[in-house]
């Protein structure tokens, strides 16, 4: 009682916490409910910041320039870029209204990130004397640690942490318009070594790309990311998926771009290129070699063989850091590409080759998985605009296995609603290392499924978004031991009458199969039904305070047995003076699951650039409170105080994780120097 009093009197009196960011946040959480990696989010909320500070001149603007903003449609897109053709520039930002497709909410979401009318900067007008004036440079240090010490820290006899419980980001990054980006980035997580003999910090990421020079539209030497198409082929780094916003399905590829997000996994390395060689013709080449993890095993004739790629970029053990870099990857390939407003198509082919061999288990469901030590892939995607209708698609090949496709279209069926329909099929034996589709599965492959979403806008306050997907996986699956299927059901009702007020009703009902516990003795495969029901407000006072609250119930059965439950509500307040020395934000929670199966997943507001999920299991109080202090123009500082108290718990986690006692707490500190 004596710690909810002390919280509730911190929301009631406390006037120095807010958000930074409130249009960013929100896109961001909209992103964080299709478990896209915390990285990514925090790339992603980078991305936003910067325009948001250098907005798009949308008379100026390409597709390839308006899919940053990943809040708008496809179908948006090609809008914007034929009223642009057919009408001339746009004189006021706030002529979208007028585009078919771009409705009120969107409108608010795009404001704070374009402008008309702005000169931009051409490489070839710069001299090295002035690049540090026209440019931007970002300095970003980041120190986080866990108060509570986590088993892997003893002095263990067997597997333990060797380095120490502290975690560091230090990130420069330079931009000069659209003309120039660089980057460099260290990386240290909780248990790895920091600056140790001449590895320096555990991971280590740079880049230098330039941009627009003559023919030469992009040129990326060290990491990068390639996107094209609809993620069967070719993607890394994050992408899309299922959520209320129903046309994310429809992937909004942006070719090679610099690589700047902390995930230690998702990247390529080496050189990259994109040429114009004829109008609305694209040339994209890249080479990559890099060490990536894996654990190996040593055969009779003093060869090694591997299982699968680890992707999770820790090496706190001993283990892990023998599995660090173990494994050679070389990608090259070629990318062709027919761009325009209303029409696009690409041809993708690229080589793999590993420096082990891959093997698989003994289990019947690895029958169908990759093994060799190379791969080549071919790929064909398109898009195409007729009318109001947006037509899209991608079919790929691995070479000597299996064939994925995907295809779908997006329509502005009245002014007020807007269907999309897409359809998948994705062979057993289909194999890509760079694919990210939308699936289901974690991988893209042994799936078929269908998906219909619609967005009803009945009137400028109201809006009701649903989809359905049915899914079914022809071949075995982990813990699936024959052929399964399923389906996810989701519907939104929102309510916006103004800017200060927001309403949010939801339900998702989600049913999947799996084989029964162990000591379960029932025949055949056993469904197992997820259901959400979420309740939620968001409104500001005035322009400095703002509140959200949302209740959260989950419902969790696998068979016959009892129902499991969850329930989550929290409170959020905020607080942000447009010009103020001092903001920040503060939250007050309480959940209460039956197991981790009933767990809920909710948004968290975090530092700059660090946003993700929290995971509400168990039963207790969760609060978290971030500041930033202003403390010079082109200086910021921000702190973050996380807790969670549990209030049945002795221990909280499992293996080297785990903790005695039943809190966890965290603190986090991050200063910005702008210059």
């Amino acid at each position: 009682m004596k710690v909810l009093f002390v919280f509730f009197f911190l929301l009631t009196n406390i006037s120095s916490l807010a958000q930074e960011e409130e249009k960013i946040k929100e896109i961001v959480e909209n992103l964080a409910e299709r478990n896209v990696e915390e990285e990514d989010l925090s790339e992603l909320s980078e991305n936003l910041s910067y325009y948001k500070k250098h907005p798009i001149d949308l008379n100026k603007a390409t597709a390839s320039t308006l899919k940053v903003l990943v809040f708008l449609s496809s179908l948006q897109i090609s809008s914007l870029l034929n009223y642009l053709k057919n009408n001339g520039q746009l004189l006021d930002v706030l002529e979208l209204q007028a585009i078919p497709g771009f409705d009120a909410e969107t409108v608010n979401r795009i404001l704070p990130f374009v402008k008309v009318d702005d000169a931009h900067i051409a490489l070839s007008q710069l001299h090295l004397k002035n690049l540090t004036n026209a440019g931007h440079n970002n300095l970003i240090v980041r120190y986080a640690r866990f108060f509570e010490q986590q088993k892997g820290f003893r002095d263990l006899p067997g597997s333990r942490y060797l380095g120490t419980a502290d975690k560091f980001l230090v990130k420069y990054r330079y931009t000069l318009d659209e003309a120039v980006s660089a980057a460099v980035l260290l990386k240290k997580d909780a248990g790895e070594y920091w600056l140790k003999g001449t590895s320096g910090a555990d991971f280590l990421s740079a880049h230098l790309a330039l941009f627009k020079i003559g023919r030469l539209k992009k040129l990326v030497l060290g990491d990068y990311s390639l996107q094209f198409g609809q993620g069967l082929s070719l993607w890394s780094g994050f992408g899309f998926g299922k959520g209320a916003d129903v046309t994310s399905v429809a992937a909004k590829d942006l070719g090679i771009k610099p690589y700047t997000s902390t995930n230690e996994s998702s990247y390529f390395r080496g050189l990259a290129t994109t040429l114009s060689i004829a109008k609305n013709l694209d040339l994209s080449t890249f080479i990559s070699y890099r060490k990536i993890d894996a654990s190996l095993k040593r055969m009779a004739d003093s060869s090694y063989t591997l299982s699968n790629i680890q992707t999770s970029g820790l090496h706190r053990t001993k283990t892990e850091l023998q599995n660090k870099s173990s494994v050679g990857q070389m990608v090259y390939g070629s990318i062709l590409q027919y761009l325009s407003n209303n029409l696009n198509f690409g041809l993708v082919a690229y080589h793999s080759k590993y420096q082990h061999q891959f093997i698989t288990g003994t289990a019947l469901y690895n029958k169908y998985s990759f093994t060799g030590k190379t791969l080549n892939n071919l790929g064909l995607h398109y898009n195409y605009t007729y009318k109001n209708v947006y037509f899209y698609g991608e079919v790929a090949r691995s070479i000597q296995s299996g064939w994925a496709m995907i295809q779908g279209a997006m329509a502005n069926l009245t002014p007020k609603l807007a269907a999309v329909l897409l359809a998948r099929n994705y062979d057993r034996n289909y194999h890509s290392f760079f694919s990210k589709a939308v699936g289901e599965a974690t991988e893209t492959a042994n799936e078929r499924g269908i998906y219909l979403g619609l967005n009803f806008n009945p009137c400028k306050a109201w809006t009701f978004s649903t989809y359905a997907d049915y899914f079914r996986f022809p071949w075995l699956k982990y813990r699936i031991d024959s052929a399964s299927e399923g389906y996810d059901l989701l519907g939104q009702l929102t309510y916006m009458p103004n800017k200060i007020f927001k309403f949010v009703l939801r339900f998702k009902r989600e049913l999947k199969q799996q084989n029964p516990e162990a000591g379960d003795e029932t025949p055949g495969l056993q469904n197992v039904l997820k259901q959400n029901y979420r309740l939620e407000f968001n409104w500001r006072l005035d322009k400095k305070y703002n509140f959200q609250q949302r209740t959260e119930i989950v419902r969790y059965q696998k068979g016959i047995k009892n129902n499991e439950y969850g329930f989550l509500i929290y409170q959020d307040f905020g607080y942000s003076p447009m010009s103020a020395t001092f903001s920040g934000n503060i939250r007050l929670a309480y959940f209460n699951t039956s197991s981790y199966n009933s767990r809920i997943y909710a948004y968290e507001d975090d530092v700059l650039y660090a946003a993700g999920s929290g995971n509400y299991s168990g039963k207790g109080i969760r609060s978290f409170l971030n500041i930033r202090y202003k403390a010079m123009r082109k200086m910021d500082i921000w702190a973050r105080y996380a807790l969670f108290i549990y209030s049945d718990a002795e221990k909280i986690g499992s293996g080297l994780d785990e903790i005695e006692g039943n809190k966890k707490t965290e603190l986090k500190l991050q200063i910005r120097y702008q210059f």
